[in-house]
């Protein structure tokens, strides 16, 4: 079974975490790319907040996970 995965400011992400999504708090660039280089094979999509898609890089790999930006 795959898992969806959220990464961001955990008081931005709170309503996913009830739909059974996992919620990753990264509060600044380096604990989203800590967050991110941390995924696991099981995650087949990660939704981001605006901020922590800034602190990933511009294009991200072939090999990553599907992702999409939260709206706000």
């Amino acid at each position: 079974m795959t898992r969806i995965v959220a990464i961001g400011r955990v008081h931005e992400l709170a309503g996913y975490a009830l739909a059974g999504v996992d919620v990753i708090d990264a509060s600044d660039p380096d604990g989203v790319q800590h967050a991110w280089a941390s995924l696991t094979d099981d995650v087949s999509l990660v939704l981001l907040t605006a901020e922590a898609r800034a602190a990933l890089p511009e294009r991200l790999g072939a090999g990553d996970p599907l992702w999409a930006v939260i709206p706000a």
